[in-house]
This record gives C-alpha cells, structure tokens and sequence, in this order.
C-alpha cells in the first residue's frame, strides 16, 4: 500500500436486493440504471464475510478510529429475523477487532416488528425509516405493487422505534419531497413522529431527465423547503433536519452539500463494489467500477476516478460552481444532480437556482445577532455580492453570478416546457447541441426574451397572447448558430417563426405550422401555401422573408436592438413594431455614443453594463411622455427606452434600468423584503405611497443615477451639480424610509444599509 488515497470510512451493504414495496420515485428500480436485475435477491454469506474482511483490513491499515456501515437495499428487513442477525454478528465479529463499528440501517419500515426491534438494540443499529410525511403525501409514491397504501404500516414501525426500549435504535427518518404536496402537512407529520433526525432529500433528477417544476415557479424546491424551515425556526427548532443544518455557515455539509471529501463505497449484492448509490440515476452502469469485494481492496478502489474525483473539494467542480460566492455553503450540491449528457458531471447541480435560493432563506431566518461593535461583518457569501452590489454596481464577478443563476432559471422553465412541447424531436435536438456545441445553445437561452417565452407559456393564468411552444424554434435556431443540419416542425404565429438571437422568417401564406430544414447559412421552409428557401443573410431585404436581428457595436461587445421578438413585449409600455432603417440606425448610434459616456462618466456601471445588457427594446412613442424606460423581471439583459438622439440623456436611461435589472435578479435569488408586506412607503420621487420592493427598487436605480451626477459636476457640466443633490436628496430619503418600515428581512436590512453607508460616501466624495 503506498498511502496515496483518502481513506474511505463510511460502507453501504446492498444485504438484500429486493423491495416489498413499488415506490416510483426509486432511484434503484425506477431510474436509469437496472444492473439489480442481474444481481441475487440477498448477499450471500460468503459476500458478507469478504465485505466485513475488506472493511476490517482497511480500518486496520489506515488507523481508523470508527468506520460506519449502513445495510441498505432493496429493503433489508426480507433478511428476516435469523437472516438479519447472521448479517450482523459477521459485521460486528470481523469489523471490531479492528475498529469501532457504528452500524446503521435504512428501511421502509413495513415489516419491522418487535422481534426486529429486539435484534437491532442488541446490535446497537440505528434505523432510518424513509416516510414522506401525512398519507396523502406518503402514497403520491410509497405504495404497494398493488397500489395499497404502506402509511398505517410505516406509522406503526416509528411508534414502535418511538418506544423507550427501543428508542436506541431510533435514528431518525428520510423523507423525499414532492412540491405537490403541503409542506405544513408534510412538517407536521414529520414532527409528529419524534424523529431524533429528518433528512429531506431533494427527488433524484438529472440535466437529462430534470425535477417536475409545475408552473412558471423558478424555484419551487426552495419556495417549499423555505417554508418549512420557517415552521422550523418558529418551533424552536424542536427536530434536527440535517439538510438546514449543512446549508447553515460552517453547517459541515453532507453528500449533498459542501466540499468535504465523499468517502463512500457500496456493496452490491454481488459483491460488486460501486460508487454511491445516488449514481443510478444518471445512466445505466454509472456507479460501476469493475471491482468486487473478492479480488480488489478498498485502497484500489478508492483510486478510482469516480470515488478519487469526488474527495477533491471545490476543484472537483465546474467552472460555474468555483466561481459561485456559496460554493462552500452547496458544494454544487448531490454529485448525480449534475449529470448532464455529453458534459458528465461537469455541471451545476440541476437544482442550482433553487439551492442559491434555499441558502438565502436559511439565511435569513434567523437572523444572526450583530457583533458586539454593532458592526456587521461581510463573512457569508450572500453578504459578500450583496455588498458588491451595494456598492451601486457590482464587479464582474457578482455579474457573472446573476448572468449564470438566471441562465439556470431558464434552462429549470425550459424543462418543464418541454413536458407540454408536442415536438419531443425538438427537445432531443436541444439536448443533442447542448452536448456537441454547447456554447449556441447557450447563447439561445441567454436571449433575454426566451425567459417570458417560457413563463408565459407555462403559466395558466397568463393573458391571451402569443404562448406557442417554444422548444422547435430554440432547436433551430441553436442549430443554426452551432452549424448543425436538421429539420423541424415549428409552430407559426401570424406568419412568423421567431429565432431567438438571429432574427424573424414573416411569410405570408405560412399556416399554423411548417416544417423548417436547417442547412448552413439558410433555411428551407414549407408551409401552408408556402414552399421557400431563405438566405440568412444580416444584410437581407425585407422582400426575402428575412428579417434579421440588428446589432450595435459597443465596447463590451454587441448591443441587440430587439424590435422583432414577440415576447420582447412584456414591459406594460407599447413598444415599437420593427423600425426603419434609417430609425433604426440612428438609435444605434445614440446607444454607442451613450455607451461611451457611460464609460467616460461612470466606469464602474460600463463594466457592469459590459457584464450583461445584451439587448435593447425601443418602446413606442409617446408626446405626453418623452423621457421612458423600463425593465421585465423575466427579461434578464435587457431594458426598454423610448428613442432619444441625446447621448448624454440616454445614458442615463440606461444606466438607471440596469439598476432595476440587476437588482431584480437578485430578488430571485434572495429575500429582501419580508414576504407578506403589504405597507406602503412613501417617497419623494412618487405622488402616491409605494410597497417596499418598489421602493428598494426606486433607491437602487436613483443611487447609480446620483453617482452619474456627481461624476459630471467634478468635471463642471453644467446644472449637473444640481441634478446630484437632487438624486442625493431622493436616494437618502427612500434609504432612511425603508429602514424604518421594519419590513426587511435581516439580508435587505444589511443591502440597504450598506446603500446608506455608500450614499455617505458619495455624499462627502461631491463636498
């Protein structure tokens, strides 16, 4: 032995294979990987024996103090009584020579009785039981084969663990989450039953074969988890549930959360050794390794790369999740949740935005007292880009992490649009160009508009409007920027098919459908009365069909000026229809020449305007209303302005909605007003009282409007001095109104104070 790996401390024994119950939510029947079909119903002896010796050999080796050991199945308890006790005088007889054993169980709990009872105290095991809370609940997946309910019988093994001379073995219950169910019913229920531990498990999901998200939620695991932290928190906290605990600062973490190392072997039935369990739902064979108990000790098969990359820490992760301020609050959460074909397990996790979400609200509740200063210190990461951001604009950094959650926000919507997509084509071709030119693909879902596209498709409630499918024109188009020939069905409306990022085909004549082929620079589609091959070409005539996408060159890049996406639409302000282009072109040089005194003013919001205004919605005219802009919380990278040939006044425009931008993303990701405020505040800028989101909101933007000012009366421009005290005065006011309204959560009572102390600074900076 060279010493060279980590050792490994905690075993899973697969003792038997089989389950008495038929739960479709079952990783090991219902997922991807079906190698138990080939394996016995129970370990053999002799497996048990070799197991316990390898275990032993390597405790010995490596000056293990305790190794821990968890019989799992399939459901143990088909062992029986006389076959459980063989299984456990083994472990104990061959492991303790060595080391402490701390033995462990995982059970449905159906057939556990008193005699089991009786065993499992004599061996010192302690039981989990995996129960999922009231019946409703627990039968939307814990069922019979038949379909009967297990709930009377699960309810029946916790009283009877709850029992004083069985409460030893007590260890606590697992329970996977539905976001369909109560989660008051569900924490009641839990509560009710005593455990000394809940373990809440997220249901096993993939990029692949994503989580259930009803509705146009983009965070329906958090909103559901949060609530039942708060229940928690106003109980006194009168149960552990380890997944809060992990997600606290300096919480420890778990295999689904933080960097420590994940040291677990499974042993199959077979004797097979494998990697965790939670593999299998990634693709068949994924926790195979090719070794078995029999012939390969531990010390090899911890140096497969499967274990080996899963004890690296942060460098074991993707790109996205270094960069991320709570990766050591996540650690890119369940390794199998990353999995994505053709990336592997270089990913986030597919519950991304809803963990960062979840983390906010854990958090939030309750608050964390202040040092004895008085002072705060910025220690947790959410602190750290909230700070940044409170600064007015933010680094690049903080903008890369809004820019990356948002883009998990839309790929989350996308999934579940793709459940009501009648092109199941379209969702493999998307599926199929994530994995060979992943960059199209992302660039297609950061179009800032395909977000609404996607809310306003899934929402019921929506208005009447444009909610075709959308996954056959993000097929295409990604197809189209990737190079990759195909051909699709797509759904028209009003003679159009949109191609987020690329532009508009208006035929007339096309029906409510055509089939569009993708070939390099060109699409050939049939339709209706149509039959038609159309050149893609940027400096097309309107006369082809083909109505492209215009780009105005900026110094961070290339500012889309969208007048063509239907769902562009969504700020609650006409917009313009498709200009001309002689309109057209001298708003892109406004833009430009905006953009640049953003830079000569400002530098700080030019690069946060760098970081992430990708496009441009200019909003129709209006005599009584010259001076108008906006921002849609679902529409990410972009803002609207009414057409203005004042470069000057237009960077303000722009400056002042990136804000709102900006400031809305984090609202996605973090509470910053407490929910169920329904107070008004009110403020200098507005005749009538606003709520105080609206009012945070107000602050934020009038805060970077200031710092425009006061940069121009440095440098003598005219009334600009006074156009700063203006702002100062505005921005002070609303600050200093919020924090008095008491209807921040603890995170927005710190952002707004780090405003106020900002606001100071730009105030004693223009003396």
């Amino acid at each position: 032995m060279d010493g060279s790996c980590r050792p490994i401390s905690q075993f899973v024994l697969k003792v038997h294979s089989r389950c008495d119950l038929s739960c479709d939510h079952c990783y090991v029947y219902q997922h991807a990987d079906q190698t138990w079909r080939g394996r016995p119903a129970r370990m053999p002896p002799a497996t048990v024996r070799a197991a316990a010796l390898r275990i032993g050999e390597h405790a010995r080796d490596h000056g293990l103090p305790v190794v821990h050991v968890v019989l799992h199945g399939g459901e143990p308890l088909l062992l029986g009584a006389a076959g459980l006790r063989e299984v456990l005088a083994e472990l104990r007889t061959t492991i303790t020579e060595w080391t402490r054993l701390d033995l462990r169980m995982q059970t449905n709990g159906v057939l556990l009785d008193e005699e089991l009872c009786r065993l499992l105290v004599e061996y010192d095991v302690r039981v989990g039981v995996s129960f999922d809370g009231d019946r409703a609940a627990n039968d939307r997946h814990r069922v019979f084969a038949h379909g009967g309910s297990s709930h009377d019988h699960v309810r029946r093994a916790l009283a009877l663990l709850r029992r004083p001379e069985h409460r030893a073995s007590y260890a606590g219950i697992l329970c996977t989450i539905d976001v369909r169910n109560d989660p008051d019913r569900v924490y009641e229920a839990l509560l009710a039953e005593s455990p000394p531990r809940v373990d809440l498990l997220l249901p096993h999901a993939t990029w692949d074969d994503p989580p259930r998200r009803p509705g146009p939620d983009p965070t329906p695991y958090a909103d559901w988890l949060g609530r039942i932290h708060r229940r928690w928190v106003d109980d006194g906290r009168s149960m552990s549930i380890r997944m809060f605990e992990a997600l606290r600062p300096g919480g420890g973490g778990t295999e689904a959360f933080g960097l420590a190392p994940a040291d677990v072997l499974v042993v199959e039935a077979d004797g097979s050794w494998e990697q965790v369990d939670s593999l299998k739902t990634a693709y068949h064979g994924a926790a195979g390794t090719g070794f078995d108990v029999f012939d390969h000790p531990v010390d090899e098969v911890a140096e497969h790369p499967g274990v080996a990359v899963r004890q690296d820490g942060v460098d074991g992760l993707c790109a996205t999740c270094r960069s991320c301020p709570v990766v050591d609050r996540c650690g890119g959460g369940l390794y199998a949740h990353r999995w994505r074909t053709g990336s592997g397990f270089d990913n986030p996790s597919v519950y991304c935005p809803d963990l960062l979400r979840l983390i906010d609200t854990v958090d939030a509740y309750p608050p964390p007292a202040p040092p004895a200063s008085g002072e705060w210190s910025a220690t947790s990461p959410v602190d750290v880009v909230l700070d940044d951001l409170a600064t007015g604009h933010g680094s690049a950094s903080t903008l890369a992490v809004l820019a990356a959650t948002q883009l998990s926000i839309t790929r989350a919507l996308l999934v579940a649009a793709r459940d009501r997509s009648a092109t199941p084509a379209a969702w493999e071709l998307l599926v199929h160009l994530d994995r060979v030119a992943p960059e199209a693909v992302r660039a297609v879902l950061a179009h800032p508009f395909v977000r609404p596209w996607l809310v306003h498709r899934l929402d019921p409630s929506a208005p009447p409007g444009p909610a075709v499918d959308p996954l056959p024109a993000l097929a295409v188009a990604a197809a189209l920027r990737a190079g990759v020939p195909t051909v699709l069905p797509v759904p028209v409306r009003a003679d159009t098919i949109t191609l987020p990022t690329l532009g508009s085909l208006v035929l007339p004549g096309l029906g409510r459908s055509a089939e569009v082929t993708v070939r390099p620079g060109e699409v050939q589609v049939r339709g209706g009365s149509v039959a038609r091959t159309v050149l893609l070409d940027p400096l097309a005539s309107p006369s082809t069909g083909w109505f492209p996408t215009r780009d105005v060159p900026v110094p961070g890049g290339r500012l889309l000026l969208e007048d063509g996406d239907p769902y562009r639409d969504c700020y609650g302000q006409p917009v313009e229809s498709r200009l001309e282009v002689p309109v057209a072109r001298a708003l892109g040089r406004t833009l430009a020449a905006a953009w640049q005194v953003v830079h000569r003013d400002v530098p700080a919001h030019a690069a946060a305007l760098d970081g992430g205004l990708r496009a441009v919605v200019p909003l129709a005219p209006d005599p009584a209303r010259p001076l108008r802009s906006a921002t849609a919380r679902h529409a990410f990278g972009a803002v609207a302005v009414a057409p203005h040939a004042d470069p000057e006044t237009m960077a303000v425009l722009l400056v002042h909605e990136w804000q709102h931008a900006k400031l809305g993303a984090v609202l996605d990701l973090y509470d910053l007003v407490e929910p169920g405020q329904d107070g008004r505040i009110r403020v200098p800028w507005r005749p009538d009282p606003r709520p105080p989101e609206g009012v945070l909101q107000g602050v934020y933007a009038h805060l970077a409007v200031t710092q425009v000012w006061q940069s121009r009366a440095a440098h003598d421009q005219g009334d600009a001095s006074a156009h700063a005290a203006h702002f100062l005065g505005w921005t002070r006011d609303g600050v200093d109104a919020l924090l008095a309204s008491r209807s921040l959560t603890p995170a927005g009572e710190r952002f707004v104070g780090q405003l106020r102390h900002t606001l100071e600074e730009t105030r004693v900076g223009s003396r």
